[in-house]
């Protein structure tokens, strides 16, 4: 495309074009580039002047269209941000700059830089929504162009485009560029599945053409004869939509009855409910397919009528009714907006862009995620932000919160405000007190129960869908977790330092805080007492040259035994109990159990059956109950045992057991534990030395290695009961090098 045929796109639409703009950004752009080569071959020059020609197609100004030209300059040639403010003003290189990729950040994680830089691009977006424009033009052309590359490159860029660039199209309302997206993507990344379905539509369509031509003609004289100027027009669905569809759905292509549509387009509101008065008075309404997207528009600034009715030729026909500013929106989201064209570009983007729902709720979400979460918590929270499907409530006053599908009442406190999410204790859904991991419906009215002695329960994190309710939730949490992780953080870097003969201090780490992505030091110190940062890494941050050499081994066996599952020398012999009741109609006489000698009478069990502990063991205190297995006879569980949810459903294999210990009889009985502790020497014989101060027995230990920093125990001990357990659990606690100790599956 020359120079005047670029500038002839643009008058089209905008006569007052600045020629001279065009004209200076297409030399730049086309000199800076050189004889730069795309993978194809083509001149890379061709890329940007691609991305702009998709730009003229959407009606936008000329500023834009230069930054279309000037996106690449700055991060693939000599191009640096002062010179493009010296030639084309700052707001054009404050444009290109945020479409600019963070190239010199030196993170250790290569999924940090691949977050942040989506952060750095959401950010940009958020104070000028023409980097959007230009940066999703951008991905279409590269998707039209994909064939050339590798195949790993092909799918890993499909990927992303699904993830995140398709649903962000989407949620800003540029339905074309979405859908566009999703098939360019779908094409790579399920090859197979896109061809059988673009051979699927194309056969139907030949097919229906003459009814779809005669549904057209029928409604559009419907129409005309009740005074309704109307274009109708059929669609069909894409290749994307109907596999999802087909997915989710587990239909069969031949099952689909919503592959075609039509669009009704009239010339004002008035008309769109005439023309659905005009239709339901005709055809009969297909139940629950109603919505009015013009009373209620959604997020993105969609708005129309949606209905589906048996019309004419008997056949089901779905309808959607719009005025032709909205149809324009439906397809073009932000960018149909009047304030992005037919403007001098000396109106500030950002304040036009204020008037849209859709770009609203951009800057609110960038805001949100951009408050204190690590790069990789901002790319899982916006992935999670820019799905599309959502259901609408209402709060006792009145006011409409939007939420994605299967929201429950959690996400809608956190919607309303986080205050209230992190005070929520209840919820009212239309007046009924219900649970708040309730799912809301379109219609709910929800009121938020609240007490502001109320701390959110890190378990709603796994509960929540919203974004915005998860990162709320990890924040009035992370708090605790900083002061449990970061003193066992802190010991680990020491350990480490330690072994380069270094002297390691909490300053050290301050000039490394963006290299390793966190905001201050005890954010370091908590990822590697988590795990998430391990102590190489900032030890590599710190010193460049350091290597740690040490072998990792994913299993270390300490002890010659093997991990007991039948508990070693536990036999078990029968006596007749004459005063024992009846359970359920079954005799309970008195069972006796022979554990290293000494007897153990467990109740409840009849004579004759072999009893044995369950895999994790169960000590004195322990509420517990037996469970029959084929030719195996009775395992004893600790009732609060996870493994027991596998007999929820088999009532008639449960046994009403409990202990009757003799006080004078001195015995051990097995419990299983977990310690985690800093992988250094001495912390076995730390460990070893407080079970056996604490009068516990080993039988067995097996040590896993989950890392160069970690050493994660699995401890078979012998204790006289739950109050011994526990006390050796808590003492274990308190040692220095351990991170945690708890019971195994209780």
């Amino acid at each position: 495309m020359r120079q005047y045929e670029l500038i002839e796109r643009v008058q089209h639409y905008k006569p007052d074009v600045n020629e001279s703009l065009l004209n200076r950004a297409y030399v730049y752009a086309m000199r800076k580039h050189g004889a730069q080569k795309r993978v194809s071959g083509d001149p890379y020059f061709s890329h940007p002047l691609e991305v702009a020609a998709i730009l003229t197609d959407m009606h936008l100004d000329e500023a834009t269209i230069a930054v279309a030209l000037l996106h690449d300059t700055i991060e693939d040639t000599s191009a640096t941000r002062d010179e493009i403010d010296q030639l084309f003003g700052s707001e054009i290189g404050h444009l290109v700059e945020g479409l600019t990729k963070l190239k010199k950040l030196d993170f250790v994680s290569k999924k940090a830089v691949q977050a942040e830089n989506l952060r750095k691009l959401l950010i940009a977006i958020s104070q000028d929504v023409r980097v959007l424009l230009v940066k999703l033009a951008d991905r279409l052309h590269n998707m039209r162009t994909l064939d050339v590359m590798s195949e790993d490159k092909r799918h890993r860029i499909a990927e992303e485009t699904m993830d995140i660039y398709a649903p962000l199209a989407g949620r800003m309302g540029m339905q074309d560029v979405c859908e566009e997206l999703e098939d360019l993507a779908f094409r790579c990344i399920k090859p197979e599945a896109w061809w059988a379905i673009k051979v699927s539509l194309t056969v139907l369509l030949k097919r229906n053409m003459d009814l779809l031509a005669t549904i057209e003609e029928d409604l559009t004289s419907l129409f005309a004869g009740r005074g309704i100027i109307a274009h109708v027009k059929s669609r069909q669905k894409k290749a994307w939509s109907v596999f999802r569809k087909m997915e989710t759905k587990g239909l069969s292509f031949e099952q689909l009855s919503d592959i075609f549509g039509f669009r009704v387009i009239v010339d004002s509101v008035e008309d769109c409910y005439r023309a659905l008065g005009v239709i339901h008075t005709t055809w009969s309404v297909v139940p629950g397919r109603f919505k009015d997207y013009i009373s209620i528009p959604k997020q993105n600034d969609y708005r129309s009528i949606h209905t589906t009715i048996v019309g004419p030729s008997h056949q089901r026909v779905e309808l959607q009714i719009r005025t032709r500013e909205m149809d324009e929106v439906a397809e073009y989201g932000v960018a149909a907006h009047s304030g992005y064209k037919d403007r001098g570009s000396d109106t500030p983007t950002r304040k036009r862009s204020s008037e849209t729902n859709a770009y609203a709720w951009l800057r609110r979400t960038v805001q949100a995620l951009s408050e204190g979460d690590s790069p990789e918590e901002f790319l899982e929270h916006t992935k999670l932000e820019l799905f599309r499907d959502q259901v609408f409530c209402f709060t006792p006053k009145g006011r409409l919160i939007a939420l994605p599908i299967k929201a429950i009442a959690i996400d809608f406190a956190y919607a309303v405000h986080t205050d209230v999410g992190d005070s929520c204790i209840g919820v009212k859904i239309n007046g009924r007190v219900m649970p708040l991991m309730t799912q809301l419906k379109n219609g709910d009215e929800v009121e938020i129960l609240r007490s502001q002695v109320q701390i959110p329960p890190s378990a709603w994190e796994s509960l929540v869908v919203t974004g915005k309710a998860r990162m709320a939730i990890r924040r009035a949490t992370r708090s605790a977790v900083r002061k449990q992780y970061s003193g066992f953080g802190e010991r680990i870097l020491e350990q480490t330092f330690g072994r380069m003969g270094k002297n390691f201090s909490r300053d050290d780490l301050k000039p490394v805080l963006s290299r390793l992505s966190r905001n201050d030091i005890d954010d370091i110190l908590a990822s590697v007492g988590q795990g998430e940062l391990s102590s190489a890494e900032v030890a590599k941050a710190l010193y460049p040259d350091y290597n740690d050499s040490r072998p990792v081994h994913k299993r270390q066996v300490k002890s010659g035994e093997n991990n007991i599952r039948n508990v070693s020398g536990l036999t078990f012999r029968v006596q007749k109990n004459q005063e024992s009741k009846t359970w359920n109609g079954i005799g309970t006489p008195e069972i006796e159990s022979v554990y290293s000698g000494r007897v153990l009478p467990i109740r409840g069990i009849s004579e004759g059956i072999p009893v044995q502990f369950s895999p994790e063991g169960a000590v004195p205190g322990d509420q517990i109950v037996g469970i029959q297995q084929p030719e195996v006879g009775i395992i004893i569980y600790p009732i609060q045992s996870p493994s027991l949810a596998a007999y929820d459903d088999q009532p008639g294999r449960w046994i009403d057991v409990r202990w009757d210990i003799d006080v004078k009889m001195s015995k051990r009985f097995p419990a299983k534990i977990r310690v985690i502790t800093v992988n250094s020497p001495g912390s076995l014989a730390e460990v070893a030395q407080i079970i056996a101060k604490n009068d516990a027995n080993i039988r067995n230990l097996s040590v896993v290695k989950t890392a160069l920093d970690f050493a994660e125990m699995i401890i078979d001990l012998e204790v006289w009961d739950l109050k011994h357990l526990n006390k050796t659990i808590a003492q274990l606690k308190r040692i220095r090098l351990v991170s945690s100790a708890c019971r195994v599956n209780a």
